[in-house]
């Protein structure tokens, strides 16, 4: 290995998929290596030393299916950690789990080893106690498992947040893995390597934050009874007008005795969540119809369409005709090929 080269370490766990790992490594690999050799005709000159690692150090099978063979166990101390991700249930319980790999990080961390993740990796940052007192992003479907930590500030429409003095880098979700390597390609290394690898791998930043692909209604289960009832209900009835009123009478509690145990289950207030289910039925209005924003907003149960246009881009990220350009034009796209498909057999 060159003495100039920086070791980056992947860590591999059963709990995640290869493609994010493999990704990863493909792109550290690439930088110094493929645009020299493809549009220079230069000798390559690579920038990371990069190594695959697993707790034990022996073959796994990942999450789906794809086996690794390791380069190394846990017992270096690298210069640059990624953390691929944690594929689990949220909200499943972690503790104890991957107790080889916190105390590793832990070890990592004393010796001011960088430590990066995408993805749900976040995850084991906190639970080796790493972020308490930190801002911290991830997944938007792991957010409320991340925010359960003592002190952990999460940021989820970040797509990437640095923290603790830059030892920490945490992506968001998704393919924002891409994010995370070229960024750390571009401090550790420079940022024409980094611009050549968004080049010639089609990547495009995630400037508008991972908001507008979350999925904004919670499908939490609750034990309360009563608020169970209430959700069953609101699901089909969110239009109407006064939804709250109308559950809070089909509950029999009192409003402040309905308020509170309906964010006891739900972590929203009533309000709050008929939001949410009238925001998803937009984003979808917003993919499939023509319909004006003004019509998607009475469709869903607002009479202020000015009032749905800045609560959406206040919750999306994007106001509805900028959602509509995004996702409407891709929804389509992949409608046509699938025609397209069907129509060639």
């Amino acid at each position: 290995m060159s003495r100039n080269r920086l070791r980056v370490d992947l860590l591999a766990l059963p709990e995640a998929t290869a493609s994010v790992l493999y990704g990863l490594y493909d792109l550290f690999v690439s930088a110094g290596r493929d645009w020299r050799v493809l549009m220079e005709g230069g000798e390559p000159e690579p920038l990371f030393d990069v190594r695959v690692v697993v707790a034990g150090g022996q073959p796994l099978r990942m999450a789906n299916g794809v086996p690794v063979v390791p380069d190394d166990g846990l017992g270096g101390i690298p210069d640059l950690l990624c953390i691929p991700e944690v594929l689990l249930a949220p909200g499943l319980p972690v503790r104890g789990r991957f107790d080889a790999e916190t105390a590793w990080l832990q070890r990592c961390r004393r010796a001011h080893t960088v430590l990066a993740t995408a993805c749900s990796g976040a995850i084991l940052l906190a639970e080796a106690g790493l972020l308490r007192g930190k801002e911290a992003t991830t997944h938007w479907l792991f957010c409320e498992t991340l925010a359960a930590y003592p002190e952990v500030r999460v940021h989820p429409r970040r797509v990437l947040v640095e923290t603790d003095g830059g030892r920490i880098v945490m992506a968001g979700g998704g393919t924002s893995w891409q994010d995370l390597a070229l960024y750390l390609v571009a401090r550790f290394g420079c940022v024409d390597e980094a611009m050549h690898l968004a080049k010639l791998n089609l990547i495009d930043w995630h400037d508008v934050g991972q908001q507008p692909f979350a999925v904004l209604a919670r499908s939490r289960q609750v034990n309360d009874a009563i608020i169970g009832r209430c959700q069953t209900w609101i699901a089909g009835n969110y239009r109407i007008h006064s939804p709250v009123s109308t559950m809070l009478e089909l509950s029999g509690l009192s409003e402040r005795n309905f308020t509170r145990r309906f964010r006891a289950a739900t972590g929203l207030s009533p309000m709050e969540y008929v939001h949410t289910l009238r925001l998803e039925e937009a984003k979808q209005l917003l993919e499939v119809s023509t319909q004006s924003v003004e019509t998607v907003a009475w469709e869903i149960g607002y009479e202020d369409a000015s009032f749905f246009g800045r609560l959406f881009r206040r919750r999306v990220g994007l106001t509805p005709a900028q959602y509509r350009r995004r996702f409407g034009g891709l929804r389509r796209a992949l409608a046509n090929r699938g025609d397209e498909a069907e129509g060639g057999r």
